[in-house]
């Protein structure tokens, strides 16, 4: 007889919309009450013991279900697990759990046992649709007829109150492998699941008032679809209808653009979709939370729209994948060979050798003894690690010091040409490309105007070929097995997960593109992305040494005033790696707020257009543009500030009034972090205008915070040149490579950009 488990103490607070149910649960009686009523005494405090006499039932009873319950939350109340063959099997949910638990990797005996099933049913699903570990790596999807064997894309989602069709994209090709093993988190998936249900009831409700068909129908849809992205076979799969009969919307789809297909028979609408989304989601890296979330607002707007309102139809379409229409991916092959063919050769073996690297950058030359006693090493340890760097040409010996005893010492120091990186930044009018060694100088820079209206497809081209010129210029330079990586600093916000430029300012004809993805298809090393601000912050710590060993911000001036934070030893980044955005908290410290109640979109963060416009309304006369140089508001605002520095009333006015709008912000950021340091570039902080942010944020940040008593905070400007963003950029490469970090080097690079 099975040993009754052991009391686990209470089972913790209830969340309120799971006591509703368990309480309706033991009011109807039935297998449900018992267990539901197991829960709510156990949540009381009572133990196994009491709960078996109150409710008559074993305490083997009352232990299994509070374990249950502890590991599946109210799901696990909901089935019971039974030995043998069901009468019936849902395959979707089969993938879905088995996709979900570990990426796809989990064993078919543990779903087995999570949904009482057998393991040999559960392995036939899993060669069905092809997910066992010994298939090929692109899955099948046996719809009715089965999809292309292929990457397989959740496309869109079309509901009216006929119908409800999932558009799926399809493309012969090995789908890549996500690194960092992207899934979907429950919290998505239940607000998805909650979303789709109040669509479809909507959908349904509004069906049973009359044949309120949308003018923008299932038809129009689809063929927007096949606009939108000609480069994926596209399949239209029927979820549901209101007649029952799955297809039956296949005489609106456009004859020979898109397949019709129904859902798996043994799979119903909900667990199929569930199981699209998860095979998306763990095979995709750009198919992050932000897609589904967007999927997720578009339902909901359907779902509490008024009956009569224009909302007739959810008609939620992915804008882009990777591979944007237009580009060749069948070129990537040749775009590799021209491309560097180092792939970071260096490998740091352990902490410890990040921790001496990190010390000796930060000094310049430092001896070994003096590297002990920094770090805390043994001076054994500190020697072995110093010789294999020497072994590897990351370190080099400097002159040697006299000593007033023993040997003289050899101090030893970062060499600056044992690796290199490409760093790339995209503005609204210019691509910037530096390629930097180890001590932060620039070995090549080139650079090329662009223009916001520029097809995408053709602006990833030219980035693509901005990065292999400037290489292939750098080549005589850069030894091909120090060469790490490229780093790419693009405006926020961005989706660091998905690698996806969601809306940058000038610029949106970019917006949702996947740039990272895009990006490595042209080259075969790693390529990070970083918002601009944040990696002129991880530059400055690089290059900048001791001056930059500590806590600090650095505002960047560019199109819009942003925010790179270094806290705590490391980039600070955000959940979403957004942190830094500056705007915002400058109009909330001017209190300017909008009608809606939301903050301004302040025009001084926008220096290059607020100076030369406040400059005008001054009095200022706009000055003729010099020939070779920017134009647009680039050139106007340069303009300005030598207009400033000259002397000019009207320019100086405009560029002070700016700066202080941008200390005002910069107050409450050190306010709220607490800091000591701001760093001020970007390249629009230039040599003209530096005076007048200097003093004015200076004189901000000191006369008006709540501890000005407690701190003087410096305000410096920054060590990297006009092209910061860029050399942060190419930085974000070493940063990620030498800064030491306590977590795995796995775990750290899953955190890193892309």
């Amino acid at each position: 007889m099975p040993e009754a488990p052991q009391d686990d103490g209470p089972v913790g607070s209830l969340p309120p919309e799971h006591r509703a149910v368990l309480h309706r649960w033991a009011a109807e009686g039935g297998p449900l009450a018992t267990r539901a009523s197991v829960v709510l005494l156990a949540a009381e405090g009572l133990r196994d013991a009491e709960i078996s006499r109150r409710l008559a039932v074993s305490r083997q009873t009352v232990g299994t279900w509070r374990q249950r319950w502890r590991s599946a939350g109210i799901d696990g109340l909901g089935h019971r697990p039974r030995t043998g063959r069901p009468a019936t099997v849902d395959e979707a949910e089969v993938v879905t759990r088995t996709l979900l638990a570990t990426g796809g990797g989990g064993a078919s005996r543990a779903v087995a046992r999570e949904l009482g099933l057998s393991h040999a049913t559960v392995a036939g699903i899993r060669r069905r649709w092809r997910l066992s570990p010994d298939e090929t790596p692109a899955p099948s999807v046996p719809t009715r007829p089965p999809l292309p064997s292929g990457e397989v894309w959740v496309m869109g989602l079309y509901v009216d109150p006929r119908r409800a069709v999932l558009l799926a994209g399809t493309r012969q090709e090995v789908p890549r492998q996500s690194a960092a093993g992207t899934v979907l988190g429950t919290d998505v998936l239940t607000g998805l699941d909650r979303a789709v249900e109040a669509a479809l009831s909507a959908s349904m409700a509004r069906g049973a008032d009359g044949d309120a068909s949308p003018a923008y129908g299932l038809a129009e849809y689809l063929a927007e679809a096949g606009r939108s992205h000609p480069d994926l076979g596209l399949h239209a799969i029927t979820l549901w209808d209101a007649a029952g009969r799955p297809g039956s919307s296949q005489q609106s789809a456009p004859e020979g653009s898109v397949t019709q297909h129904q859902i798996p028979a043994r799979s119903t609408w909900r667990t199929f979709l569930r199981a699209m989304i998860a095979l998306d989601s763990t095979s995709h890296p750009e198919s992050s939370r932000r897609v589904y979330l967007d999927l997720a607002a578009e339902l909901e707007r359907y779902a509490t729209a008024r009956p009569d309102a224009p909302c007739a139809a959810v008609r939620w379409l992915r804008e882009n994948v990777a591979g944007h229409p237009g580009t060749d991916r069948r070129a990537d092959s040749t775009a590799r060979s021209q491309s560097w063919s180092g792939v970071n050769q260096i490998d740091l073996g352990s902490f410890n050798e990040c921790v001496v690297i990190e010390t000796v950058r930060l000094s310049g030359t430092i001896t070994r003894g003096e590297i002990a006693h920094r770090t805390g090493l043994t001076q054994q340890s500190v020697s072995r690690i110093a010789r294999s760097l020497l072994d590897r040409g990351i370190l080099i010996e400097d002159a040697q010091r006299r000593a007033t005893s023993g040997k003289p010492r050899t101090p030893v120091r970062l060499c600056g040409t044992a690796a290199h990186a490409l760093g790339i930044h995209i503005d609204p009018e210019v691509l910037t490309a530096v390629v930097i060694d180890l001590d932060g100088a620039i070995v090549r820079t080139r650079t090329r105007p662009v223009t916001a209206d520029i097809d995408p497809a053709e602006f990833v081209e030219r980035v693509a070929t901005l990065g292999r010129e400037t290489l292939a210029e750098a080549r005589g330079s850069v030894r091909e097995d120090g060469f790490l990586g490229i780093g790419v600093a693009v405006p926020g916000p961005v989706d660091i997960a998905s690698g996806t430029v969601l809306g940058p300012p000038l610029m949106s004809a970019w917006g949702d593109l996947p740039l990272l993805y895009l990006l490595q298809d042209h080259f075969p090393c790693p390529v990070l992305m970083e918002k601009d601000s944040t990696a002129a912050a991880a530059g400055e710590r690089w290059i900048g040494r001791d001056r930059r060993a500590r806590d600090f911000a650095y505002l960047y001036l560019g199109t819009g005033v942003g925010t790179g934070l270094y806290l705590n030893g490391d980039l600070y980044r955000g959940i979403s790696a957004n942190a830094g955005e500056f705007g915002q908290l400058c109009a909330i410290a001017l209190g300017r707020v909008a009608k809606d109640g939301r903050p301004e979109i302040l025009p001084e963060c926008n220096p290059p257009v607020s100076v030369p416009e406040l400059a005008v309304r001054g009095g200022m006369r706009p000055a003729p543009a010099a020939p070779g140089r920017t134009s647009g508001s680039t050139a106007a605002y340069l303009a300005v500030g030598e207009a400033a520095a000259a002397g000019d009333p009207a320019a100086a006015a405009a560029v002070r009034e700016v700066a202080q709008a941008v200390g005002r912000g910069a107050l409450g950021m050190v306010d709220l972090l607490d800091i000591d340091l701001i760093v001020l570039g970007g390249p629009f902080f230039t040599e003209d205008v530096a005076g007048f942010y200097l003093d004015e944020i200076a004189r901000t940040v000191n006369a008006f915070p709540t501890a000005r008593r407690l701190r003087r905070v410096a305000v410096e400007p920054s060590v990297l040149s006009a092209e910061a963003a860029a050399v942060g950029a190419a930085s974000t490469i070493f940063h990620a490579t030498f800064t030491p970090r306590l977590r795995g080097r796995e775990s750290r690079a899953r955190h890193l950009p892309g």
